[in-house]
């Protein structure tokens, strides 16, 4: 069962994972997807608010509905899976999202990884409005390295340009590690991720120099400003940049998915989700030389936090999702009525 704190505006909500994942499927379908189409996302941004991952959790539910109320993304594809080669899977989502292409291509993904030592997976015609790594983990946890990226609508300025073309462009990693919890990183290419202006904007919060331009260009800490015409910025000057392109043609020309650019979703007011592409590539370590992987993995961590690291990445999410085994996933009260408004 749920429990409510006694505070009014302040109140938090605790549900437990599987309750939240319910509710968030029930929406789903509620709002037009298929059944098995909603307990893909109801799980992913179930995931996302365990994981204390706010900006791809419950924050993201109403732009999902209102894309799906807007005809610009189809909420009952099949995604149609394409055995190309011993290396190389392809999925068509349909205009649908990608994690349920995913799902769908994930066991013959495995297949060609154990089998080659590698295999990718390329996803078109797809539509990902969520955070990367649950992409990503769950072949760590079966003793597989594996990496993902994936563009989004244009956003960003590429460095030395005027204005934007790139998504926020995230990359996710994730690798086995003897002794823990896989090694895994999720970020966007761009300063800030679009999740996190938004969110700063609700809040009343600036963000910090770097993160992006207003619309005539100039720097801002306004987080309005960038989404009122302006742009963000890649991370890392010509750094970022370079990493944002690699992963446009990685996610889009690759896949046969679109650019960022590539895309026009102004017939559809209400639209949310870019309609792009993304790319996996899963690696069977069990094929290298040497010690096992996941104990070389285990002596780079050590040999990290003896050099002073308190934190590696993913730590973060793992205590969050500790925290919310015992006491349940985490919402403001005014959250949970409005998850509940949906229905």
């Amino acid at each position: 069962m749920s429990q409510t704190s006694h505070a009014a505006d302040a109140s938090t909500v605790h549900l437990p994972f599987i309750e939240l994942t319910a509710l968030l499927q029930r929406i789903f379908e509620r709002h037009g997807t298929s059944p098995e189409v909603a307990q893909s996302l109801a799980f992913n941004c179930a995931s996302a608010q365990r994981d204390a991952a706010h900006s791809h959790g419950v924050f993201r539910i109403p732009g999902y509905l209102s894309t799906l109320a807007s005809g610009w993304v189809n909420g009952k594809a099949v995604p149609v899976v394409e055995d190309i080669a011993s290396g190389f899977v392809g999925v068509d989502a349909g205009n649908g999202f990608a994690q349920p292409a995913l799902a769908a291509a994930r066991a013959l993904l495995i297949d060609k990884a154990r089998s080659a030592g590698i295999a990718v997976l390329a996803i078109r015609n797809s539509h990902h409005f969520a955070a990367l790594w649950p992409d990503v983990e769950p072949f760590a946890r079966e003793g597989l390295v594996a990496l993902s990226v994936v563009n989004s609508m244009t956003c960003v300025v590429p460095h030395g340009a005027a204005k934007p073309v790139f998504g926020t462009n995230p990359i996710a990693f994730a690798a086995p590690c003897d002794g823990r919890d896989p090694i895994v990183f999720d970020m966007a290419t761009s300063a800030l991720a679009h999740g996190d202006v938004q969110i700063a904007a609700r809040e009343g919060r600036d963000v910090p120099a770097g993160s992006g331009v207003d619309r005539l260009g100039q720097p801002t800490h306004d987080p309005e400003a960038i989404l009122d015409g302006g742009a963000l910025l890649p991370f890392g000057g010509h750094k970022g940049s370079a990493l944002s392109m690699m992963v446009e043609l990685l996610a889009a020309a690759l896949t046969g998915g679109h650019f960022s650019f590539e895309f026009d979703w102004s017939g559809h007011p209400g639209a949310k989700t870019p309609w792009t592409g993304q790319l996996i590539i899963v690696i069977d370590p069990d094929k290298s030389r040497g010690a096992p992987f996941a104990q070389r993995s285990e002596m780079l961590v050590k040999q990290m936090e003896g050099a002073g690291l308190t934190r590696m990445a993913g730590d973060r999410r793992y205590k969050a999702r500790a925290r919310a085994e015992v006491e349940g996933i985490a919402l403001r009260a005014s959250e949970l009525r409005e998850l509940e408004g949906f229905l």
